[in-house]
């Protein structure tokens, strides 16, 4: 597995440093992204280009657009028309579809003459093309859309769960979300409804998106949550909430933020202005106008003092005061910061 990197800015470029704070790929992209299953995208001639762990562009062909590695695989514009490359940068299916999707489960969904269907890393149609549009397999089904409604086909290309909703998410373990008269709810891979569509469509948020096999669920205005069975493990009453990490998640009582467990119950009291979702062991909250890190028990375990910061990842978090930019450790002592 290849150690962490993490984006650092010097002078208003871009390069990485690793978990001890060296420099491994020096500060010279306007533009770069985090890396993603071994890779980033940096800006290079306007165009965003793959940047390996060792700082080497994927350059062989200049494409239009060139999006994440998925199973070794990353779908690749040139012009209009799509294909896909591999970790090499050399062409691994011809650009030859409509529209191309990631690959999952060992398949990707393609249009070809205005229908989906899904090919195999040869780029051998295994399900020929005749969906409306078509999402990505999970635990052995997709989401596909036929004459404006959704339902989920297998890996022979049969639908097991007829097009009947407004709109079908990949399976998360077992378990679906769907939509209707704008309103989600959950099914069973089997097509047992798991849960009515009852539940708001939140602007800017996924719709049933389950971490620690429990999902955001509101109701007129108030966040509880669901779990993959489609029980209210936590009844809606909250004023916000955030997502589950380490057995916590963030949530609002009279407009300050704390943490519940698992099974509802308040477990660090609201005291925040803000708070984010746990990782490696640790949260930020923030204090009046300054971000700390709390741990489980509620302890700050990094004194408020920053302006900006991001959850922990692989050990470190990136922090922001008066502008520049710094690494911290779970401590709280600087690893690297920007000159």
């Amino acid at each position: 597995m290849t150690a962490a990197l993490y984006k650092i800015r010097e002078n208003g470029k871009y390069g990485f440093m690793d978990a001890e704070g060296q420099v491994v790929i020096e500060p010279q992209y306007i533009e770069a992204e985090d890396f993603y299953n071994g890779f980033s995208r940096v800006r290079f001639n306007n165009k965003l280009i793959p940047l390996d762990s060792l700082g080497r562009l994927l350059m062989k062909r200049l494409y239009n657009f060139v999006g994440y590695f998925e199973e070794g695989l990353a779908r690749a514009q040139l012009v209009n028309l799509w294909g896909y490359i591999d970790q090499r940068g050399s062409a691994a299916i011809d650009v030859r579809f409509d529209a191309a999707g990631d690959f999952s489960e060992g398949l990707a969904a393609v249009q070809l003459n205005g229908r989906f269907g899904y090919i195999d890393p040869q780029g051998a149609f295994v399900i020929e093309p005749s969906f409306d549009q078509a999402g990505e397999f999970k635990n052995g089904l997709a989401p596909v859309a036929k004459d404006g409604l959704w339902g989920y086909v297998d890996r022979r290309g049969e639908l097991v769960i007829e097009p009947r909703f407004e709109w079908c998410g990949p399976l998360q373990a077992s378990t679906g979300v769907f939509v209707d008269d704008g309103m989600w709810g959950l099914i069973a891979k089997n097509g047992d409804l798991l849960h009515e569509p009852e539940f708001e469509l939140l602007e800017g948020a996924s719709a049933g998106e389950f971490f620690e096999e429990l999902a955001m669920a509101v109701q007129e205005g108030r966040y509880g949550f669901v779990d993959l069975r489609g029980e209210m493990v936590v009844e809606p009453q909250f004023e916000a909430a955030g997502d589950f990490g380490d057995g916590r998640a963030p949530v609002s009582v009279d407009g300050q933020f704390g943490y519940i467990d698992r099974r509802g119950k308040i477990c660090v009291a609201p005291q925040f202005v803000e708070a984010g979702v746990f990782s490696d062991g640790l949260a930020p909250v923030r204090i009046d106008e300054e971000w700390g890190f709390v741990n489980i028990a509620g302890e700050m375990a990094i004194d408020p003092r920053f302006d900006e910061v991001q959850a922990f990842s692989n050990g470190l978090a990136r922090v922001e005061q008066e502008g520049q930019w710094a690494y911290i450790d779970r401590r709280g002592t600087t690893i690297w910061q920007e000159s």
